[in-house]
Parts: structure tokens; C-alpha cells; sequence
């Protein structure tokens, strides 16, 4: 499951790229984004997970998009680095991206992606704890926090963590089948 989260979430990370002409503002405008808002309402009112997968791609392209020339320049580096199968170089753009926009979330949710690749489980909980305070709207880091947590035995959390992800994003990488299963293990079978 979390290779697939991870490849997902590469394919939208790598669309993103740096912009020369974009102006500068807040890394966390994303959460005012009306274009975000607009995606989300799409979202919801979709059927199949095949529709839902373009809008799901545009939302997490928009979330990508800092405001700020330098870290977008820093996290389309990141991206070249990990499509170049240069883990270390990508961890190093990624480390430096949560130390000059420590308020980016999508720092903090790739960091997190790399560092559950990586083995660094415990890392990736905090990095994707992060992420998701800082855009409580990100269902992918979501997803990716409550399926480490499930394995890690914690699966009281990563059935909450889980719920919220299908709240925002019914149709996301089979989050609901997670859910199924993680509520009968957790409050057992309903009568």
C-alpha cells in the first residue's frame, strides 16, 4: 500500500514544477486557494474513483505550489533527484525545504514519503503529522500517516487518521477497503 501511495503521489509531485513568473505568497496559500475549493466540491460530487483520480491529481499539483520561487525551484530538484532514482540528493532538497519554509506542508508530506521509503518509519510519522496540520485538507498524507501507523500496530489512530482521509476523499488509493478493515479489527463486527 505504501508503494503505491508513494507512486501516486510521485506522478503529481513530479508535475510540479518551479515557476519564474509566479508571485510570491505565503507557502500555505494553497489552503485559501479557491481553484482548491472548487477541485474539492468537484471531488465530492464525483461517482467512480476513475473520475475522481484526474481531480485527486490537479488537487495535489495545487498543493505543490508554494508561492515562492526558491522552494518551488528546491522541490522540482527533489523531483528530478527521485525520477533519477537519487534518493540521498532528493532527502537532501527535501531536508532543506522544511528548513527555509518550515510552514510548507508539502515539504513536510514528501519528506515523510521519502523517509517511509527509506525505512525511517518513526521520521515519516512526524513528517506526515506535520504535513497534515499544517493542510488538514491533505488526504494523501493522510492516507500514508494512517497506513504506517496500522502497521506499526497503532490502529485505533490510523482508523481516525484513515476516516478523516475518506472524508475529504472518498475515492482515494482504496483508503475506504483500509477503513472496512481496520474497523473491524478495532470495534469489531457490526450486528
Amino acid at each position: 500500500m505504501r508503494t503505491l501511495l508513494f507512486a501516486v503521489s510521485l506522478a503529481a509531485f513530479s508535475v510540479a514544477g518551479a515557476s519564474p513568473h509566479r508571485t510570491q505568497q505565503s507557502p500555505v496559500a494553497h489552503a485559501a486557494n479557491p481553484q482548491v475549493d472548487t477541485l474539492f466540491g468537484q471531488l465530492a460530487k464525483v461517482a467512480s474513483d476513475e473520475e475522481a483520480k484526474p481531480i485527486e491529481e490537479q488537487i495535489l499539483t495545487l498543493f505543490l505550489q508554494s508561492g515562492s520561487a526558491s522552494v518551488d525551484l528546491l522541490m522540482a530538484r527533489t523531483a528530478a533527484s527521485l525520477a533519477a532514482g537519487d534518493l540521498d540528493t532528493g532527502r537532501s532538497f527535501l531536508q532543506v525545504v522544511t528548513e527555509i519554509a518550515p510552514e510548507y506542508a508539502e515539504g513536510w508530506h514528501q519528506r515523510g514519503k521519502l523517509q517511509a521509503v527509506g525505512g525511517d518509519d518513526e521520521g515519516a510519522i512526524i513528517s506526515l503529522q506535520k504535513a497534515v496540520t499544517l493542510n488538514p485538507r491533505q488526504f494523501a498524507a493522510m492516507a500514508e500517516l494512517g497506513s504506517i501507523l496500522a502497521e506499526y500496530g497503532d490502529k485505533r489512530d490510523a482508523l481516525k487518521v484513515l476516516r478523516k482521509a475518506l472524508a475529504i476523499d472518498r475515492h482515494f488509493a482504496n483508503v475506504d477497503h483500509e477503513v472496512q478493515q481496520l474497523s473491524r479489527e478495532v470495534e469489531g463486527e457490526r450486528i
